[in-house]
């Protein structure tokens, strides 16, 4: 199944479960203004609610860039006190890291700026050879707005954030990966086929299951160890209980595959 919201933003749903989205703007680079980040939200919130859907895929059309960036020309006449208001209302960055499911982020090219806190926001990243990331605020006498330091810090570790976000920099998709920016790195124009692959790979498990342990994953960043560890406990019980934790115990006694229902 396919459809479009608008021309910047594209939408296909496969039998699979995978929601694809893509970023429909290449003669921009991408780059994120304000219309295409409100549609985005949208978009993931309806796919939140959307039980055809267990994983989703974020990529960028075009051969240059998944996201070049923030659309600097947008917001430069804005005042300190227009952009704070913004800054007041939720984002883009923090409604992707809180999508329910799966989320995987496909790089080709340019990915800077805004489009790093994109990334960054997302679950997994796939990068093919042609991605280069970047955190340029400082050229601009700027820093990260969107978790390009603090989702940065905890992915790579303080040390490479501080050389990212402070010289301006771009990492090339092999240094992406050695340092962990990224946690698969393929041949150039593999982005999406990798993507689709390591989607596929979860969407055939219960949607009960993948909720939870992205929840619980996610609480490891944020929370004391013992604290976690009560969480995670909670969750597996929850798992347990649920008619899919059921299902998959029967299946495997049964030596079959297991039917999840998402209940």
């Amino acid at each position: 199944m396919s459809d479009a919201t608008e021309k910047s933003l594209l939408l296909e749903i496969d039998d699979d479960g995978i929601a694809v989205i893509t970023l429909n703007r290449p003669e921009k680079l991408n780059a994120l203004n304000r219309v295409v980040r409100g549609e985005l939200m949208e978009m993931v919130d309806a796919l939140a609610e959307d039980d055809r859907v267990r994983v989703a895929i974020l990529h960028g059309a075009g051969e240059k860039a998944f996201v070049a960036g923030a659309d600097v020309s947008e917001f430069a006449a804005r005042t300190p006190a227009e952009q704070r208001e913004l800054y007041n209302h939720r984002r883009v960055y923090d409604a992707i890291a809180a999508f329910p499911k799966p989320i995987l982020c496909a790089i080709h090219g340019y990915c800077l700026g805004g489009g790093s806190e994109l990334a960054l926001a997302c679950d997994l990243r796939v990068a093919d050879r042609t991605a280069r990331f970047g955190q340029a605020e400082i050229r601009l006498g700027l820093i990260p707005g969107a978790g390009g330091t603090q989702r940065l810090a905890r992915l790579v570790g303080p040390g490479q954030a501080m050389r990212i976000a402070l010289s301006g920099d771009l990492v090339d998709a092999e240094e992406a990966y050695r340092i962990g920016l990224v946690e698969f790195l393929v041949d150039e124009g593999q982005h999406l086929v990798k993507a689709r692959e390591v989607a596929g790979r979860m969407a055939r498990w219960s949607p009960v299951a993948l909720r939870l342990a992205k929840r619980s994953i996610r609480a490891a960043f944020e929370t004391p160890l013992s604290a976690g560890l009560e969480l995670e406990k909670e969750l597996f019980l929850a798992a347990f209980a649920s008619e899919d934790g059921r299902e998959g115990v029967r299946a495997f006694i049964e030596k079959r595959d297991p039917d999840f229902k998402g209940r």
